[in-house]
């Protein structure tokens, strides 16, 4: 099971490097530490909203998107996980779509 904390950072170093920017240069653009942006792009430190809020800013991506891009990873690590968990044999869901 991945962590959300490490989908936000990889989603976040995407964006970074697609615009070629340095983490130095998002530091200075979102006023946030280079060590702390380096954790969350590692997935080592969970972003709080403004924290998130103002990466976004500095990376000229709506936080909309970044979510968005987050759950398609999630969606597509859950899809991974539960081709490989054996189905349950007469056990009821545990829950109802």
């Amino acid at each position: 099971m991945v962590l959300l904390r490490q989908l936000v950072g990889d989603v976040l170093r995407q964006r970074r490097l697609a615009l070629g920017l340095t983490m130095r240069e998002v530091s200075s653009l979102a006023r946030v530490s280079l060590g702390y942006i380096s954790e969350v792009e590692r997935g080592h430190k969970e972003p709080s909203s403004e924290l998130l809020a103002s990466l976004c800013r500095a990376l000229d991506v709506p936080l909309s998107q970044v979510l968005r891009d987050v759950g398609a990873l999630l969606e597509v690590d859950e899809a991974a996980a539960l081709s490989t968990v054996p189905a349950p044999t007469g056990a009821a869901p545990a829950f109802a779509a």
